[in-house]
């Protein structure tokens, strides 16, 4: 299949376009600039310029290269400051607004037949009832102020992909990134801040985080490109896990010293209220749906076997 990948240079597109490639689909990797075409050209897709906020700009480029799926990786995440969480995810929202409403106008213009969309299942599920969440559960609905523009653009995200009835639109809520190019890679601020003791669990830790090695979310993903039904699936790995148990144990791994545990009151004025959400309220998600009907499983099944592998 001829398939258009927006965001094919970020980290997510660096795992994603050479495994298309190697299923053998024709792929075209939408860009900004004339600086990445080397880049997209390595990864084996060609490229075709497009400012994903430009309109005029990525209809020409879906007109270019005339795919039958396009998949929607567009995101501008850099250092996540938890003070600033809403400055942080700031330009990723209007990418997941605008730049996906571009891509769908673009896709219907042209008579694309599948979209795929990245969208988030790490930070979205309603911080009520259990601890697990599965596609049927509502998003949150009542956010906290520094995180409701980011929960307001995978609403909107969500609803434009999935209202599309002129194509099979695809959801994949991705848990938390870690491995090559994410912000829990070898090396990374995240991992350097849990060595030297700068990242402690906040009130009881009880925030369930569900992670994903970036290889397993690209590996969903080409099954959804291939034969995913319309809907909403969450990819992520077999252990959602509070902090209270990850954090200690990947510092384990990491072979230091246990994290500091800190009242809720200290973690709001060092991570702000964002921060604490994360450390004691969040909610985690099964992968349950994706295994039954896309057939996935992921090759890292928990955090425990990849976080440093």
């Amino acid at each position: 299949m001829r398939v258009l990948v927006a965001g094919a240079t970020g980290a997510m597109g660096k795992e994603l376009v050479p495994r298309l490639v190697d299923a053998g689909h024709e792929v075209f990797a939408m860009i900004r600039s004339d600086s990445n075409k080397a880049k997209a050209s390595q990864l084996g897709a060609v490229p075709v310029i497009a400012d994903a906020l430009n309109r005029a700009q990525v209809e020409k480029a879906v007109r270019q290269a005339a795919p039958e799926v396009i998949v929607n990786q567009l995101t501008a995440i850099g250092h996540v400051d938890l003070r600033k969480f809403e400055q942080s995810f700031a330009a990723t929202d209007r990418l997941r607004v605008e730049g996906n409403d571009n891509l769908l106008a673009a896709a219907r213009a042209t008579g694309v037949r599948r979209f795929v969309a990245q969208s988030n299942g790490a930070f979205t599920y309603a911080r009520t009832g259990g601890p697990i969440k599965n596609e049927q559960d509502p998003l949150e609905n009542s956010p906290i102020a520094p995180m409701a523009p980011m929960i307001a653009a995978i609403k909107h995200l969500e609803k434009a992909v999935l209202g599309a009835a002129w194509t099979e639109g695809i959801v994949l809520r991705y848990g938390g990134f870690y491995g090559p190019g994410t912000s829990m890679a070898p090396g990374s601020q995240q991992l350097e801040m849990i060595r030297k003791r700068k990242f402690p669990v906040v009130g009881d830790g009880g925030g369930v985080w569900s992670f994903i090695h970036i290889a397993d979310a690209a590996e969903a993903t080409v099954i959804a490109v291939e034969k995913g039904g319309r809907g909403v699936y969450n990819i992520v790995d077999d252990e959602p896990a509070p902090v209270a148990e990850w954090l200690p144990e990947l510092a384990a791994m990491l072979g230091v010293k246990k994290p500091m545990r800190v009242p809720r009151f200290i973690g709001r004025m060092a991570a702000g209220p964002a921060g604490v959400v994360l450390m004691t309220e969040l909610r985690g998600a099964s992968n349950a749906k994706a295994k039954r009907e896309l057939g996935w499983h992921p090759a890292h099944p928990t955090w425990r076997q990849g976080l440093l592998g």
